[in-house]
């Protein structure tokens, strides 16, 4: 894939995913931003370190990527947290982190991003959705509700934004092997290893899925092999149903 002269926003640049999305567009020739808290350790031609919870930063972030790198033509919303147990477990702080990095900031991004591609002509996003967010899964009410909210902003931007000749979609994976999973068994008491590997032989392909498998698929959605395809939802689960 040659992205030769385009530029991206990456947020959750320096997540498992993240990093290698960002990867894959440096290697594909595209000029990046990269957006996290911090963004130091990423290689990158521009590093806007922020809180998107702030909705000053989450609103700017779409117009200083474009100043910084001369334009604006992909933006990857990929920047999530994860919230577990039932509503009855979820506190206020739980609920008010989960809707603002899953939900408010992709919308203020995605907001702020489109009117810059329609006046370029176009572009591509993609927002990292969830498989847990097309079908309930146990114990991550809050997880699965605001995974659901990005699948249907998604599907609605896909339909509203395409005379503009911006596609927009989503990605969807189910459990990846990255730092935020298992830091979730670290905190549950389980050895990560361990329980990555028992995890995986649930899946039907044989493993769960490595962040490269992931940003694969974004490359391909932001591609023109994807030139038809806007406001979908890409399952990427290996073959294995949320349970």
């Amino acid at each position: 894939m040659d992205l030769a002269g385009k530029t991206a926003l990456v947020t959750g640049a320096t997540g498992g995913i993240g990093s290698a999305i960002v990867e894959r567009l440096r290697s594909a020739g595209a000029r990046v931003a990269v957006a996290d808290r911090v963004v130091d350790g990423i290689p990158a031609e521009v590093h806007l370190p922020g809180d998107l919870l702030d909705p000053e930063y989450a609103d700017g972030l779409p117009g200083v990527a474009a100043d910084r790198l001369g334009g604006l033509d992909i933006v990857i919303n990929n920047a999530g947290v994860i919230s577990r147990g039932p509503v009855t477990d979820t506190s206020d702080q739980d609920w008010a982190l989960s809707l603002g990095v899953n939900v408010e900031a992709p919308f203020r991004i995605c907001r702020a991003a489109i009117p810059i591609m329609a006046d370029a002509g176009g572009g591509a996003i993609v927002n990292t959705a969830s498989c847990w967010g097309l079908r309930p899964g146990p114990n991550h009410a809050v997880y699965c509700m605001t995974k659901a909210a990005v699948a249907s902003l998604t599907q609605c931007m896909g339909m509203d934004h395409a005379h503009q000749g911006i596609r927009i979609n989503a990605v969807c994976p189910n459990e990846v092997n990255t730092p935020m999973l298992r830091s979730g068994f670290e905190q549950r008491g389980f050895d990560p290893d361990t329980a990555v590997a028992e995890l995986g032989q649930t899946v039907p392909i044989g493993r769960i899925a490595e962040p490269e498998d992931i940003a694969d698929v974004v490359m391909f959605l932001i591609s023109d092999a994807a030139r038809y395809v806007c406001g979908a939802l890409v399952e990427v689960n290996g073959g294995k149903p949320v349970s």
